[in-house]
Parts: C-alpha cells; sequence; structure tokens
C-alpha cells in the first residue's frame, strides 16, 4: 500500500494538512535535542519520503549524518534528491528489527510511523535498543483534539473528506481510509508515554500542535 501511494504521498501531505505538516516536522526535529552531538549519527524511523531527515540535515550547524529506515523502498527512492549530498544514508528495513547496532545513534525520530508497526511496544523496544544512553526519541504523529467542537470537525474531515481526497488523488481504493482507522487505533500522547517508559526511556513529555491535531511525543533513553 505504501509503495503503491509513493508517488503522491508527498502532494497529499501538503494538500490534506494544508501545508501545516511542515511545520509540525519543525517542531518534531526542534524537539530532537541534535545540537548535543552535531556531528552525530540520527535515526528516522519509518522515513518515507525523508521530509523529517531533510529537516534535520538542513539545520544550521548539523554535521552529522541520518541514516533513514523505511520497509517501501519507492518512497525512500523518491525522497533521495531532498536532503542535502552526503548527509542522509537510506536503507530498506523493518523498525522492529533495525539493522544497526545496539547503543549507535545520538537521537532517533518516527513521523506518522510508529502507529503503522506490526507491534508498537516492540518498536519502542527496539528504538530504545539502538539509542546511546541520554539519547532521546521523538514520536510526531496524529491525535484526536480534547475540544469537543474541534473534535467533531476533525472526525468529519478525517472520515468523510480525506478518504476521498486521497482515493482520487492517489488513485489508491483503501489507503486513506486505512488512515484514519489507524489513528482512531493509536494510543493518545499520555498512554504512549507510558509505553515508552515500559521499553526503556525516561524523562517523557510530549507537546500538542494545532489545537490538538497532532502531537510530538518524546523520551530519552
Amino acid at each position: 500500500m505504501f509503495s503503491a501511494i509513493a508517488p503522491r504521498y508527498d502532494l497529499l501531505n501538503r494538500l490534506l494538512s494544508l501545508t501545516i505538516d511542515r511545520s509540525w516536522r519543525r517542531r518534531a526535529v526542534d524537539r530532537l535535542g541534535w545540537e548535543r552531538q552535531p556531528g552525530g549519527t540520527f535515526l528516522d524511523a519509518c522515513a518515507g519520503t525523508l521530509d523529517l531527515a531533510t529537516e534535520l540535515a538542513r539545520r544550521s550547524g548539523f554535521r552529522g549524518r541520518v541514516v533513514a529506515t523505511d520497509f517501501a523502498l519507492p518512497m525512500l527512492r523518491l525522497g533521495a534528491a531532498k536532503p542535502p549530498l552526503g548527509t542522509v544514508r537510506s536503507a530498506v528495513a523493518d523498525t522492529l528489527a533495525l539493522p544497526l547496532a545496539g547503543s549507535s545513534v545520538d537521537g532517533a525520530m518516527v513521523g506518522f510511523g510508529v502507529r503503522n508497526l506490526a507491534g508498537l511496544n516492540d518498536g519502542l523496544a527496539e528504538l530504545a535498543r539502538v539509542l546511546r544512553p541520554g539519547a532521546r526519541l521523538v514520536v510526531l504523529d496524529f491525535t484526536t483534539p480534547s475540544n469537543a467542537a474541534l473534535r467533531w470537525l476533525y472526525l468529519l474531515y478525517f472520515r468523510r473528506v480525506l478518504p476521498l481526497v486521497g482515493r482520487l488523488v492517489s488513485g489508491h481504493p483503501s489507503a486513506y481510509t486505512y488512515l484514519p482507522a489507524s489513528v482512531m487505533d493509536f494510543p493518545p500522547p499520555p498512554e504512549l508515554e507510558r509505553r515508552m517508559h515500559e521499553a526503556g526511556f525516561r524523562e517523557s513529555g510530549h507537546e500538542l500542535l494545532t489545537g490538538g491535531i497532532a502531537a510530538v511525543t518524546w523520551g530519552v533513553r
């Protein structure tokens, strides 16, 4: 499914979010704490078309490299031209079994990806395994607004408008029906923080974005 929607993935991200997704990714990278190791190695798991990896690679003062992993090769190929030359290395990989040594990266981030894992807890544990002590994991994903009126509008858009536009633009019959269903099943930030603690993280926190439509959640290894 993800390989099939890859050609229109970036277009739909901008269209369906009214380009707000770019500011969300900036906030996620802001929370990564990469400045502690500006020449370090950072992981972008479930990297898709490398938007998060590119945001980090383009930061002023960043001198390190980003390892970008995803199980959909067409996504990685379509994003290959985005980051500055030599800053990002991509690999087809499953986030439940990363091809990285333990304690080998200085930070990790996942944008709109952990809710697609076959096992969320297993994925968080695997991300904890590859992080060095003191390094941070940042998760950017959708959540459900707590405000009743905003939640009603959000769910109406997510369940009716988004699947229709997604189907028309991507040409895929079910991918953008799967998206709202996966968001409804995804734990809210406080629950995600609890699961991070169970996976070995500490000093967790979260920040709601755009009225609670999305959230950045983080934990320190």
